[in-house]
């Protein structure tokens, strides 16, 4: 019932920045880090994060598991997620709907949809064949040796708990997220 709700409403919701707009992350799927930046200078590094069971590239559609590539803000911030707190990316990204439509992944609706929320500075729809709900995340009540075993999301970038308590000191609604 409350992700129906959040489905609904998080496409009608703008964001806004809170945080320092200088401070962004650098998310390195490769390595499983993710860098805590203010302009080019590297403030911390957060490591062993897991990413989706899918690995990290171009999300194809809903349901592959994998984290996409792109450049994102951060669209929401759920406090009382099952995950503990949980960071909402405006995924899709007008760039993944320009590929998704070219590949005949969403239709022509869908993709204006996705363009139209951006341009109004609006979390995009959730609920597209593209997916939505991609975040990052903490472990909530999730078995850490798990966590640190292999990647275990559907899409998600996932930390520990102390790591997701601290980085919400760092960023909020508006905070760049590079994923490469």
């Amino acid at each position: 019932m409350l992700r129906t709700y959040l489905l609904l409403c998080c496409s009608l919701v703008s964001f806004t920045a809170y945080a320092d707009p200088n401070v962004w992350l650098l998310v390195d799927t490769t390595t499983r880090k993710i860098e805590v930046k203010k302009g080019q200078q590297t403030l911390e590094i957060l490591s062993e994060i897991a990413i989706g069971r899918g690995g990290a590239g171009l999300k194809g559609r809903r349901g592959d598991n994998v984290t996409p590539f792109g450049n994102y803000r951060i669209g929401w911030v759920g406090e009382k997620s099952s995950f503990r707190r949980f960071f909402g990316l405006n995924y899709p990204s007008a760039e993944d709907a320009e590929k998704a439509l070219g590949k005949g992944v969403i239709d022509r609706l869908t993709y204006e949809r996705i363009i139209t929320a951006h341009q109004f500075h609006q979390i995009p729809p959730q609920n597209t064949p593209l997916g939505g709900q991609i975040g990052i995340h903490g472990l909530g009540r999730a078995d850490a040796r798990i966590h640190k075993a292999f990647d275990w999301t559907h899409g998600c970038i996932a930390l520990t708990n102390t790591q997701i308590d601290h980085l919400s000191q760092l960023i909020d609604t508006g905070t760049v997220v590079k994923i490469k």
